[in-house]
C-alpha cells in the first residue's frame, strides 16, 4: 500500500484512464485522435432520452424518445429520435419520427461533442402520411439548434479528459464509420511517458 502510495500521480491519472476503458465505452487512441465508435455514443445517447423540452412558458411540451444513431458514409452523422407533443400538461400525443444529420463540434470545457448545423432530412407523420408544413419545419429547427447548444452526443470519460488536459483541439467530425477528435499533440506518446518502467 504505501509503494502505491508513493507513484507519482501522473501514473495514477493513467492506471485511472486504463481501468476507466475496461469498465466503460471505449474511445481509441490514434496519433492525434480520440474517436468513439456508433455503439458507444449511442449508449451514451440512451441514457439522455428521453428529452423534454418546455415552449411558450409550459403551454407544450415536446418529448424526443429512441434516439437512433448512425453513421453513413460522409462527414455527418444521423440522428433520428420519436417526437410527442403535450398541451397545458397533458399526455403526450405522438407526432412522428424525425430524421436529421449534422456535423460535430467539441467542447473543450465540457470535454463533449455536440451536434454543429443540425438539418432535418425526414420526418415520419405518427399518422403514415403527410408532410412537415412551414410553420411546422421552423419550430422543429429552432428546437434542434437549441438541443445542439446544449445536449452533447458524448461526454468524455474524466479519467480521459484528465489525460487530454492542455491539448488543444484542432477538430471534430466523423470519419470511417466513428466520432473523431483530432489534437495538437500525439496522445499515444503521452500516454506511454506516463506508463511505470518494468
Amino acid at each position: 500500500m504505501r509503494a502505491l502510495l508513493r507513484l507519482p500521480t501522473l501514473v495514477l491519472t493513467l492506471a485511472l484512464v486504463l481501468a476507466s476503458f475496461a469498465t466503460s465505452a471505449t474511445p481509441q487512441v490514434a496519433g492525434r485522435d480520440v474517436s468513439i465508435a456508433a455503439t458507444d455514443a449511442q449508449q451514451f445517447l440512451d441514457g439522455r432520452f428521453p428529452h423534454r423540452q418546455v415552449l411558450l412558458g409550459g403551454l407544450f411540451e415536446v418529448t424526443a424518445s429512441r434516439p437512433q444513431l448512425a453513421i453513413p458514409p460522409g462527414t455527418r452523422l444521423q440522428l433520428g429520435m420519436d417526437l410527442a407533443l403535450a398541451t397545458a400538461g397533458g399526455a403526450p400525443v405522438p407526432m412522428g419520427q424525425l430524421v436529421l444529420t449534422s456535423a460535430l463540434r467539441y467542447d473543450a470545457t465540457q470535454r463533449a461533442l455536440f451536434l454543429d448545423q443540425p438539418r432535418i432530412d425526414a420526418f415520419h407523420p405518427a399518422g403514415g402520411s403527410g408532410e412537415l408544413d412551414a410553420d411546422s419545419r421552423a419550430l422543429l429547427s429552432a428546437l434542434l439548434a437549441d438541443y445542439a447548444n446544449k445536449e452533447p452526443v458524448y461526454r468524455i470519460d474524466p479519467a480521459i479528459a484528465a489525460l487530454l488536459g492542455g491539448m488543444e483541439v484542432q477538430s471534430a467530425g466523423v470519419r470511417d464509420g466513428r466520432l473523431v477528435v483530432t489534437f495538437n499533440r500525439d496522445i499515444g506518446a503521452v500516454a506511454g511517458a506516463l506508463a511505470p518502467l518494468d
